[in-house]
């Protein structure tokens, strides 16, 4: 599914030959061609795939709802959403707060700068990224080689999304920001965050996590055999699936058609959900990582790591926790082969 552009713009900040960050601004939007429509849906794809988003909502609304915003972002988009204000003016300004953002933070980043606005499954965004370049070597149909410079979606560690139907219809649940934590801990995506001017409430992993383990709780309360149990986790891995690949947030109401009802009463996880001391978030983006923390044990120190199916718990894999030991049956053909030729070695000197 494609995303409905509406406006899109691509500013700079770069450093200059005397050492100094510049902000060179782009003189319009970019016409709404296909080649920018299929840019803007490959952004909102790889914002959605980057694990470890956070989720909150405008600082000074949250704190002080009687005082004027003093961040250009919050202040003037309120004016962007009732068309008091051009979107390239606004663009514009906003740019300029970032490269001051920079400077005040005393930190070095360049790149291209993407405001971009859209449609996607009814809701409205504005998403706002810093994005390098990357080289790219072809060879053309006369066999030459050409190199050419290409925006490096792969590496994206800078963005922020702004649900604008949720800031516009629902601001103050502060749920509408959501941003990526950003690289070399926590430094980059601060300052990101001041940026924006935005309060972190929910941690997006840590929602995936607490997911999983609740529904392990909600499980191991019903009368179910291991076999049963992970063919409801199965089913929670194919809707995790669903939601990732359609870019859209997991809702926890609608576990209650993916797991199984509990008692007479036949209450769903939401109920469940509902009854904890501090509830999962009603919906939340998906977190592809823990597709793989849902099929698999995994874990890695001292040198070792081991990896294996939950199934096989019991099974072909045994774990003594008196001991501390593994005991795995049917070791893998091409491990047992370096192994073998280990011995051999050994045996050899």
């Amino acid at each position: 599914m494609s995303a409905n552009v509406q406006q899109f713009v691509v500013h700079r900040i770069l450093l200059t030959k005397d050492g100094k960050l510049e902000f060179l601004p782009r003189g319009s939007c970019f016409e709404i061609t296909p080649e920018i429509a299929n840019l803007a849906a490959q952004l909102h794809n790889t914002f959605n795939a980057k694990p470890g988003k956070g989720i909150g909502g405008f600082a000074s609304l949250q704190e002080n709802a009687d005082s004027q915003p003093t961040n250009p972002v919050q202040d003037l988009l309120p004016q962007v959403l009732s068309e008091e204000m051009d979107f390239h003016e606004f663009s514009i300004i906003t740019g300029k707060h970032l490269l001051d953002t920079i400077v005040n933070e005393a930190m070095l980043e360049t790149g291209f700068v993407i405001f971009n606005r859209y449609e996607y499954l009814a809701t409205d965004y504005l998403m706002i990224a810093m994005l390098d370049t990357k080289e790219h070597v072809e060879v053309n149909h006369h066999l030459e080689i050409t190199q050419s410079q290409h925006l490096d979606l792969s590496k994206m560690q800078i963005a922020v999304r702004i649900d604008l139907t949720a800031f516009d219809v629902n601001k103050d649940q502060n749920r509408y920001i959501s941003f990526l934590k950003g690289r070399m801990g926590r430094k980059v995506g601060d300052f990101f965050m001041r940026f924006i001017g935005c309060d972190e409430k929910v941690d997006i992993k840590q929602q995936n996590k607490r997911l999983l383990h609740e529904v392990d709780e909600y499980l191991s309360g019903e009368p179910l055999d291991k076999e049963e149990k992970l063919q409801h986790k199965e089913a929670l891995a194919n809707y995790y699936k669903e939601k990732v690949s359609l870019g859209e947030e997991i809702q926890i109401k609608d576990l209650d058609n993916v797991l199984p009802r509990q008692g007479a009463s036949e209450n769903g996880f939401s109920s469940y959900n509902a009854s904890l001391p501090q509830p999962i978030e009603p919906q939340f983006q998906p977190d592809k990582s823990m597709l793989t923390a849902m099929k698999k044990f995994s874990g890695a120190g001292g040198g070792v790591s081991v990896s294996f199916e939950k199934k096989l718990l019991g099974e072909r894999v045994k774990f003594d926790p008196q001991s501390d030991t593994l005991t795995i049956k049917g070791i893998p053909p091409n491990l047992k082969d370096q192994l073998m030729k280990s011995i051999t070695s050994e045996s050899d000197e």
